[in-house]
């Protein structure tokens, strides 16, 4: 059968996501090896975003799949009130690999679901109800995530009470029109006085992405997340760190947070845990807060039917161990000098680039009308609407090569075994497709 048929088959009978239905008129993938897909006619694209900012290490891994395969000649599942043997060895690497002093993890099946649980671990040990979040960020589509969320895809949830929102550390559109480092890190300070006028005593913790990642690749000036250490400390606030997109390697740190030699309270993750080929996440604690649970009386009152999935287990562990293997971490460090020398060269040649900014290989290219006023293609209300960066997005997808655009800003953010070779070939299509932004600037 035809792409066309497949195409019509699954608009007919599968919802999507965050899209208008009748607008879609997507690409079939068909295969996909390295940092490559192909769609059902066979025409081949470069993925310079890894899917959703997921597929860190590539696509195929064949030692993933091997592991996959091994662990389902064994055990495909087990309820979560048994025990497996990759459950064990995941949750001892990843006490091994993310900051020290955290130690027991909750096993789920995404970012989201590892959010909800951050929520509920953190409400069940302070005992209090409050959870600050930022106006731009991204923590899932469940009922909690989506309360945290600060995004155009709030609009019709009906999420949890409780959430607080704070502003961003958003240096290239300060919201208190002040320029680092004069401000003082007026953003940070601000998440102090939340605390202080909401009342410590009803504040469980402050949800952060150490960068933010779909609402623009935020990058917080180095002093930011120090500081948030240092305010729930003062206030006796847990710090919860969303490594969601930022983690495995994607910042050219195995974690985000190590940027800034910081120990959250809490740390989710996902995507990259196993590169998206095999939906995995997880919810890491401190000693202090398992100790908690482990007192007598202190029930860990959550759970869910495919928690501590052997395969997707097995799959995170071979994951775990392809980072390391062939050096993906340093490979993005090594490779994001390259890409953000090649990004800083569009924007000294394209007048629609307004802003870059990045770490690794975790970029943003912000786009604007005019350079001197900002004003911005796309508005957080038009981000479901046509607009000029999904028609940038379009163009780049046209000569092969697929970038995710989100509100006002293409993310650039290629699997961690990406080459020079392969930068350049993406980098050369972003200069033609913003040809088109250019044209629309004033």
């Amino acid at each position: 059968m035809s792409e066309e048929y497949y195409r019509e088959l699954e608009k007919k009978y599968v919802y999507g996501t965050w899209r208008y239905e009748n607008t879609w008129n997507p690409v079939v993938v068909d295969r996909a090896d390295g940092c490559h897909f192909t769609s059902l006619s066979g025409k081949r694209y470069l993925d310079l975003s890894s899917q959703l900012m997921c597929s860190n290490i590539g696509h195929r891994s064949q030692a993933v799949i091997d592991a996959i395969a091994e662990q389902a000649e064994k055990l495909c599942y087990a309820a979560p009130g048994f025990a497996t043997v990759p459950a064990a060895l995941l949750g001892q690497k990843l006490a091994e690999i993310t900051p020290e002093g955290l130690t027991k993890s909750f096993l789920t099946n995404g970012g989201a679901e590892a959010n909800e649980a951050a929520i509920k671990i953190a409400r069940l040990y302070t005992g209090k109800t409050k959870l600050i979040s930022r106006y731009r960020s991204y923590h899932g589509a469940s009922s909690g995530a989506i309360a945290l969320t600060g995004d155009p895809r709030t609009q019709h949830a009906i999420g949890m009470p409780g959430v607080v929102r704070a502003p961003d550390c958003y240096c290239y559109r300060c919201p208190f029109g002040k320029e680092y480092p004069g401000c003082g890190v007026t953003c940070a300070e601000y998440v102090d006085e939340i605390i202080r006028m909401e009342g410590p005593g009803t504040v469980a913790g402050v949800v952060v992405e150490p960068i933010v990642g779909s609402n623009g690749i935020l990058v917080p000036p180095d002093p930011y997340v120090p500081r948030l250490r240092e305010i729930c400390d003062d206030h006796g606030v847990l710090l919860i760190d969303d490594e969601v997109m930022a983690g495995f390697g994607r910042t050219g740190r195995m974690f985000c947070i190590e940027h800034w030699g910081v120990e959250p309270d809490i740390m989710s993750m996902a995507k990259g845990i196993t590169g998206a080929l095999f939906p995995v996440g997880a919810t890491i604690t401190s000693q202090e807060i398992a100790d908690h649970f482990d007192q007598p009386g202190n029930l860990f009152s959550h759970g869910q039917t495919y928690a501590m999935h052997p395969l997707g287990c097995a799959a995170a562990l071979a994951a775990i161990q392809e980072y390391e293997d062939k050096g993906l971490v340093e490979n993005a460090a090594r490779m994001g000098k390259v890409l953000e020398k090649r990004l800083r060269g569009l924007a000294e040649s394209h007048k629609s680039v307004g802003d870059v900014r990045g770490k690794g290989l975790f970029w943003g290219i912000e786009l604007v009308r005019d350079r001197e006023t900002k004003e911005p293609f796309v508005t957080r209300k038009q981000k479901f609407e046509p607009n000029t960066l999904k028609r940038v997005s379009a163009a780049a997808m046209e000569m092969g090569v697929y970038v995710v655009n989100i509100i006002n800003t293409l993310i650039v953010a290629p699997p961690l075994i990406a080459t020079e070779k392969e930068i350049d070939e993406g980098i050369e299509v972003l200069d033609k497709a913003l040809e088109v932004s250019d044209k629309e600037a004033g």
